[in-house]
C-alpha cells in the first residue's frame, strides 16, 4: 500500500512539474528578455524538485517498470544541477543552455529505450513516447548545437526545449505508469 501511495505522488509529481516545464518553457518563448538569474533560482528549484520525485518514482513499484527505471540516477544528477543553478547562479548564466542542453537530450534518449520497451509491454501509445522523444532530443541538440547568435533566439529555443521536455514527461507518465488498486493494474488520469 505504501508503494501505491509513492507510485501516486510520483505520478502526480510528474505531471505537475511537467506542466510547470511546459508554463515556464512557453513564458521563455513568448518573453525571450526574461532575466537569466531569476531563470536560474526557478529552474533550479524546478531541477531539485523534479530530482525528488523521479526517486520517489524510483523507489516505487510501477507495474511495469518502464518509465522510472532511469530515475535514481538521473534524480541525483537533477538535484545536484539544481543546487549548482541556485548556488552558483553567476558562473551558470553562461553555460545555462549547454547544462539544460545535455539533461534535455539525455532525458529525451533515455525515453527513446523507454517508448522501446513499452512497445515489448504492449503499451499502444509507444509511439507517442517515441515521437515526443525524437522531438525532443532534436530541440536538445539544437540547443547545445546554438545554430544562431541572438540572445533572444537562445531564450526562444530554450523555452522550446524546456516546453519539448515537459510534453515528452507527460506523454511518458500519462501512457507508461501503472498502478495497482486492489491487486489489479488500473491507470489513474490525470483528473482524479
Amino acid at each position: 500500500m505504501i508503494s501505491n501511495k509513492r507510485l501516486q505522488m510520483a505520478k502526480y509529481g510528474y505531471i505537475i512539474l511537467s506542466t510547470l516545464l511546459c508554463a515556464l518553457g512557453i513564458t521563455l518563448i513568448a518573453v525571450p528578455g526574461f532575466s537569466i538569474s531569476l531563470l536560474c533560482w526557478i529552474g533550479g528549484i524546478l531541477l531539485i524538485l523534479f530530482g525528488c520525485v523521479k526517486i520517489v518514482g524510483y523507489i516505487s513499484k510501477d507495474l511495469y517498470r518502464l518509465a522510472f527505471q532511469f530515475d535514481l540516477a538521473f534524480g541525483i544528477l537533477l538535484i545536484s544541477l539544481g543546487l549548482i543553478l541556485i548556488l552558483r547562479t553567476n558562473t551558470m548564466i553562461h553555460i545555462i543552455c549547454s547544462l539544460l542542453g545535455i539533461c534535455i537530450l539525455a532525458d529525451a534518449l533515455l525515453k527513446i529505450q523507454i517508448s522501446i520497451d513499452s512497445k515489448s509491454f504492449g503499451i499502444h501509445q509507444w509511439w507517442m513516447i517515441l515521437t515526443a522523444a525524437i522531438i525532443t532530443s532534436v530541440i536538445g541538440f539544437l540547443l547545445l548545437f546554438r545554430p544562431y547568435e541572438s540572445a533572444q533566439m537562445a531564450m526562444r529555443l530554450l523555452g522550446l526545449a524546456i516546453l519539448a521536455e515537459g510534453i515528452l514527461n507527460l506523454v511518458t507518465v500519462l501512457t507508461a505508469v501503472k498502478i495497482f488498486r486492489r491487486n489489479t493494474p488500473v491507470e489513474i488520469d490525470a483528473d482524479n
